[in-house]
C-alpha cells in the first residue's frame, strides 16, 4: 500500500477531483525521496492548485505532506502503514484550514466528503492494483 499511495502520478486517474497532480522536482537520499508537486482539485466551477512537499519514506513505511502554497492557510498531512496480517493498517492524518473565509464556505465540507473518498479510492486502487484490498483500516 505504500508504493500505491507513494505513485503521487497516478492520483488523476483515480482520485474524485484530483484534476491534475505534477510533480515539479524529485531529489533522493539516504533512501528517501522528496517531492515538490502541483495538485489541481476542482468541483463543479472550482478549480484550485496547490503545490507541497512529499517525503516518501519507504524504511519508515511512512509519507509526511508539507504545504508549501496555495488556497490554504495550512495543511499538515502524514500517512504511516503497518504490516497487519496479509494487508495494511493504514494511518491518514490531515489537517487544514483555508485562506479564504468564503473559499472555505464553498469548498470546506467538500473538501471533508472528498478525503473520505479518497480512502474509498484508494481501496478501489488496491483492488484493481494488487487483486484485492490489502488495505484494513
Amino acid at each position: 500500500m505504500f508504493d500505491l499511495v507513494a505513485d503521487v502520478e497516478r492520483y488523476p486517474e483515480f482520485l474524485p477531483l484530483c484534476e491534475a497532480l505534477t510533480v515539479r522536482s524529485r531529489k533522493e537520499r539516504d533512501g528517501r525521496t522528496l517531492l515538490i508537486a502541483d495538485m489541481t482539485v476542482g468541483y463543479k466551477a472550482i478549480r484550485e492548485t496547490f503545490t507541497s512537499q512529499v517525503l516518501l519514506k519507504p524504511d519508515d513505511l511512512a509519507i509526511e505532506v508539507k504545504y508549501i502554497d496555495g488556497p490554504f492557510r495550512y495543511l499538515d498531512n502524514r500517512w504511516t502503514f503497518k504490516p497487519e496480517g496479509e494487508g495494511s493498517a493504514i494511518h491518514f492524518f490531515i489537517d487544514y484550514e483555508f485562506r479564504s473565509r468564503i473559499l472555505g464556505g464553498l469548498m470546506g465540507s467538500m473538501f471533508d466528503r472528498a478525503f473520505r473518498m479518497f480512502a474509498e479510492a484508494f481501496e478501489k486502487r488496491a483492488d484493481a492494483v494488487y487483486g484485492r484490498s490489502e488495505a484494513t483500516s
